[in-house]
């Protein structure tokens, strides 16, 4: 793309005057996003509104309109021909205007300058109901991550209740769940026949309301009863048990339909589609993205989570780490997609043409960094697996881990002559590369990766997530055993010596996750301090929801055995796991030997609280540090999932 010689017309239409340029007077679709509109393969609305180009309509965005004016905002492109779009952005609408403790951000990484207030709580039912009373006869589709998280009965943390699935609060035709590059061909090529969008009930991948008394349509598909709706607001164990039914389909390759009562109405979620091949999301991958945030918004700012990751290159999606408190599984699914080197290639190249581009890749990443092109050995045991994890407890003798792909792109990746670097900054599963963990890989490619990745793709620091370090947490997790870790550190820290570089690790913790108790979370501290951290990258568990560690919170049970697993709730009780943390501030000593006395843990004080190792190479790693966040931002966590970055200790 020549970036010099953009037009306004290289963007979709945002304006009624951008679309008389186009010599458009009506739209096919139009797209409601609770984001700012960046043109970028990272940006659901971007993804979806290409998509709809591709397949030969016209269509629009409006990006953050203002819900709370006259509503001009919302007419401004006037009615659709086909159906609106809704969807509430990148992340869930609470998740990003919200903290784990309630309360609210003072940032919004996806609109300009950071600013907040730009779309409101619940934004996907906010928009849908203002559609329905506004437009009474146009279809209204909803999708993205709120949507697809919400569609069936599941806790709110922040109104602390059951809320049904999202369609009956919003009053939408339909819902697409998931990545809706497959579903939405079907629905827009049936709408454009002249099908009306409520009477389309059996299209894989997406979910639709039905009368209470109604056949359900396609019987090929076998059916899954849930709970009502009611049942599950009485009864919590009825609840936990729908989430292991819900969580099992959605991550099988031949899925059953899933069927839920809601007062007068039944619920319907079809079973996905397979998972993309790689022909397939190279097509999405390869629409014509202009890579960049609409013009309108350069007086107002820069967009944050844009600037982490526009250049950046994601190269895969999904993910089969499964762990309890992620949500990428049941959005993405289990199973990889992985493009192709050659949609890779071609994107690096792109971004290399970008403005203000240096020569640095800030990532070459995905959920999981190092998960690109692994899949099952022999895909008909793939076919029968209900497992919600390939790697926990153990890594599947079914799976291909090798690292080979993913280290020879690396390799191709820097022989292109504009590139000076090219980081893996997204983070990677570390327990991938122990020997004695990952016994799946038949190639050893473990030792020949780290080796790639230490001496060429670090920037500065390496992100890992081991989230705990004890054994009974982790378990709840569906994270590995902490002595990994330590092997793992071993085996960096030796590719560190060999490579003569100095690059430190970064790890990932979570306090108050079900199961974590106070005196977990001060052995935690001890044993993280004996290896010479000071941790940084921290955050409280904040109930998502469709994750089974949300389901636990609210139920007190665990969604698969049904048995009870302590859960902190207590504000005041999460705030004091979470200071553990922070043991090496002066101002957290008192309270740390007042909270260990009254535990009855007195032993542990002195542990924790005696001298603390020096650092290797403290001047170093703060330097590194500092070179990192001026150079090379941190990218923003993969959408799907990744808890949401608060506000830093």
């Amino acid at each position: 793309m020549d970036y010099d010689n953009l037009r306004l017309t290289d963007w979709l239409p945002t304006t009624r005057k951008e679309m008389e340029i186009r010599g458009w007077d009506s739209l096919d679709v139009i797209i409601v996003s609770g984001d700012a509109y960046v043109d970028h393969p990272a940006f659901g609305a971007a993804v979806i509104g290409r998509l709809i180009e591709a397949e030969g309509y016209k269509v629009g965005i409006l990006p953050q309109p203002n819900w709370k004016d006259d509503l001009r905002d919302f007419k401004k492109l006037g009615a659709p021909n086909l159906f609106f779009g809704v969807t509430a952005g990148c992340m869930d609408s609470m998740v990003n205007h919200y903290t784990a403790a309630r309360r609210k951000r003072s940032n919004d990484a996806y609109t300009p300058g950071g600013e907040i207030g730009f779309r409101p709580d619940y934004a996907t039912i906010e928009y849908t109901k203002i559609l329905k009373t506004l437009f009474p006869d146009v279809p209204v589709m909803i999708g993205g991550i709120e949507a697809s998280l919400r569609r069936v009965t599941h806790y709110d943390y922040w109104k602390d209740q059951l809320m049904p699935s999202i369609l009956v609060d919003s009053g939408a035709d339909v819902l697409v769940y998931g990545m809706g590059e497959m579903p939405l061909k079907a629905l827009i090529k049936a709408v454009a026949q002249g099908i009306p969008m409520n009477t389309l009930k059996n299209i894989p991948q997406t979910a639709v309301l039905i009368p209470r008394e109604d056949p359900l349509p396609n019987e090929a598909w076998q059916t899954v009863e849930l709970s009502s709706h009611e049942v599950c607001q009485q009864d919590k164990i009825a609840y936990a048990r729908n989430f292991k039914y819900i969580e099992t389909e959605s991550n099988k390759q031949k899925a059953n339909r899933l069927t839920q009562v809601v007062g007068d109405k039944k619920l319907i979620i079809n079973p996905p589609y397979p998972t993309m091949t790689e022909k397939e999301i190279d097509a999405s991958f390869d629409l014509p993205y202009t890579r960049l945030p609409h013009p309108k918004y350069k007086t107002r700012g820069t967009i944050p989570a844009f600037e982490m990751i526009k250049f950046s290159v994601n190269m895969h999606r999904g993910c089969f780490g499964g762990c309890s408190f992620c949500t990428i599984s049941a959005h993405q699914g289990k199973m990889i997609a992985s493009r192709s080197e050659e949609s890779i290639i071609k994107e690096v190249e792109q971004v290399t043409k970008m403005p203000d581009f240096k020569g640095y890749i800030s990532d070459l990443g995905g959920p999981s960094a190092n998960m690109y092109k692994m899949k099952g050995k022999v895909q008909e045991i793939c076919d029968r697996c209900v497992s919600p994890s390939c790697i926990h407890p153990m890594v599947c003798h079914n799976l291909d881990t090798s690292h080979k792909p993913l280290t020879a792109l690396y390799k191709k990746v820097n022989e292109l002559p504009a590139i000076k670097k090219a980081f893996v900054s997204s983070g990677i599963r570390y327990d991938l590369l122990v020997d004695d963990y990952n016994v799946s890989d038949e190639t050893d490619s473990l030792d020949e990766y780290m080796e790639q990745l230490v001496k060429h793709h670090i920037p500065g620091r390496l992100k890992v997530a081991p989230e705990h370090t004890s054994e009974p947490v982790l378990r709840i997790m569906r994270k590995p055993s902490f002595k990994h870790f330590h092997t793992f550190k071993k085996k960096y820290d030796a590719a560190n010596e060999k490579a003569g570089l100095k690059q430190p690790l970064v790890p990932y913790f979570i306090s108050s996750h079900p199961g974590c108790e106070l005196q977990d979370m001060a052995n935690l501290a001890i044993e993280t301090k004996d290896m010479g951290f000071q941790l940084e990258q921290v955050q409280d568990f904040t109930p998502t929801p469709m994750t089974v560690a949300t389901e636990i919170y609210y139920t007190g049970v665990h969604p698969y055995t049904l048995q009870p697993i302590y859960t902190v709730k207590d504000p005041q009780e999460k705030k004091d796991q979470n200071k553990f943390f922070f043991w090496y501030k002066s101002e957290n000593h008192q309270w740390i030997k007042d909270k260990l006395n009254k535990a009855k843990h007195p032993h542990l004080i002195k542990q924790l609280l005696s001298f603390a190792p020096k650092r290797d190479s403290f001047k170093d790693a703060i330097m590194e540090k500092q070179f990192v966040k001026k150079e090379f931002p941190r990218p923003f966590e993969r959408m799907y999932g990744k808890q949401a970055p608060g506000k830093k200790k």
